[in-house]
C-alpha cells in the first residue's frame, strides 16, 4: 500500500511537469506513472487481481475494500522504467460515494471485471460502463474486459462467446483468467502489461520530441502512430 495525497498525487502521471529545468524534465520522463482503475461488482476478485499483478501472489484472506486503495508495480518496457498504479475500489455504492470523483480523475486505462460464475456481475457491466462514461473518461482511454474465476470450471455461467461479443461491442479486449490459480499469473500480468504497453505508445506519440525555444519547452506531435503493443 502507498500513502498519497489525493489532490496532488498525479506528479508525472502521463502529463510531465514542464519547466525550465532540464533535470526536472528528464526526471519526469524517466518516472512516468500510468493510473489503471479496476471496476466491477463486489466479490468479483478486483482486489485479488491487483494483488496477483503487483505482488505475484493470491491473498488467502481479503476484506471488502472500503473507499479507494491502490498498489503499484515498477515495470520496464522497451528499456523505459514505468510505474503502473492499479487503483482498486469498493463495488458497493455506500463505500464509494465520497471517493468516486478522485477515482476517475486523470485515469489512463480502465479494467472492467466480472465473475464468470455469476451472470449478474456480467449484466451489471453496463452500469459500470455508464458510470465511467458519466465521469467523462475519454473514449481514447484504453479499456479491457476481464472475466475472473475461470478456475471454477463447473460453475461457469458466462460463456466465452457471449463475453467476447460484449467486449467487441464496446471496443474492449477480453481476458479470461483466474487470480487464484498460480498457473494463470502470467495471464493476469498480460492484462496490465498490455495496457501499459499501449499507454507507452500513446504517450510517446504526444511527448516524443522536446524542443527548447526561448527558455520554454515545446512538445511536437507525431501523426503516424507506431503500435508496438504485443496485444
Amino acid at each position: 500500500h502507498t500513502s498519497f495525497d489525493l489532490e496532488n498525487w498525479q506528479g508525472t502521471a502521463g502529463h510531465p511537469a514542464l519547466s525550465g529545468s532540464g533535470s526536472a524534465l528528464d526526471h519526469s520522463v524517466q518516472t512516468r506513472i500510468f493510473k489503471i482503475i479496476v471496476i466491477g461488482d463486489s466479490n468479483v476478485g478486483k482486489t485479488c487481481l491487483t494483488f496477483r499483478f503487483t505482488g505475484g501472489s493470491f491473498p488467502e484472506k481479503t476484506e471488502a475494500t472500503i473507499g479507494v486503495d491502490f498498489r503499484e508495480k515498477a515495470v520496464e518496457i522497451e528499456g523505459e522504467k514505468i510505474k503502473v498504479q492499479v487503483w482498486d475500489t469498493a463495488g458497493q455504492e455506500r463505500f464509494r460515494k465520497s471517493m468516486v470523483e478522485h477515482y476517475y480523475r486523470n485515469v489512463h486505462a480502465v479494467v472492467f471485471v466480472y465473475d464468470v460464475t455469476k451472470m449478474a456481475s456480467f449484466h451489471n457491466l453496463k452500469t459500470w460502463i455508464q458510470e465511467c462514461n458519466g465521469h467523462r473518461v475519454p473514449s481514447a482511454v484504453p479499456r479491457v474486459l476481464v472475466g475472473n474465476k475461470c478456475d471454477l470450471v463447473d460453475q461457469i455461467q458466462v460463456p466465452s462467446n457471449v463475453a467476447l461479443k460484449f467486449a467487441d461491442a464496446h471496443n474492449m479486449l477480453l481476458f479470461e483468467t483466474s487470480a487464484k490459480d498460480p498457473k494463470e499469473s502470467q495471464n493476469v500480468d498480460s492484462i496490465f502489461m498490455c495496457l501499459a504497453c499501449r499507454l507507452k505508445v500513446q504517450k510517446s506519440l504526444l511527448h516524443r520530441d522536446v524542443e527548447r525555444e526561448d527558455g520554454r519547452v515545446r512538445l511536437s506531435h507525431e501523426t503516424e502512430p507506431r503500435n508496438t503493443c504485443p496485444c
